[in-house]
């Protein structure tokens, strides 16, 4: 059985430059503006990788804007991560700096554990199936906790 949309939606990762950033951004394709949908990472210190860039375009999805940010960053800025609904947490890292963040909140804190397709692939074809993979790994969790995508894709 699907769950309903949350609210708000908080996608982490390592360094807010592959994984996170394309679930953001498929989240939204797939289920409109009606949810909040954020990314970050436990570090900030990476551009947006292109192969992501590359999956998302084969699928119709934007990502070249995104500009990658940290969990410290966020609270800078005022976000409150106790205010998300859900935070989706990627990789082991961000799951540990999620939930010790949030220790005093209540608020969900998911783990999908999506491949990290950095340092897989020798040619650029076999790193860009690394990418779909994870990129794949990420709809198959889409879809399994919210069902089909609720905007014409």
């Amino acid at each position: 059985m699907v769950a309903p949309l949350p609210q708000s939606v908080l996608f982490c990762c390592d360094h807010n430059a592959v994984r996170s950033p394309m679930a953001e951004a498929i989240m939204k394709k797939f289920y409109g503006t009606g949810t909040y949908v954020q990314s970050a990472g436990v570090k900030a210190d990476m551009e947006i990788d292109g192969f992501s860039i590359a999956v998302c375009q084969e699928i119709d999805v934007e990502l070249s804007r995104h500009r990658s940010r940290s969990f410290d960053q966020m609270e800078d800025w005022g976000d409150d991560l106790g205010s998300f609904d859900l935070i989706v947490a990627l990789s082991p890292a961000s799951q540990r700096r999620a939930l010790d963040l949030t220790r005093y909140c209540h608020l969900e804190i998911a783990y999908w554990p999506i491949m990290d397709p950095t340092g897989l692939g020798e040619t650029r074809e076999a790193k860009l199936v690394s990418y779909r993979n994870a990129r794949d790994q990420i709809i198959a969790h889409l879809l399994e906790r919210w069902g089909d995508p609720t905007v014409l894709t």
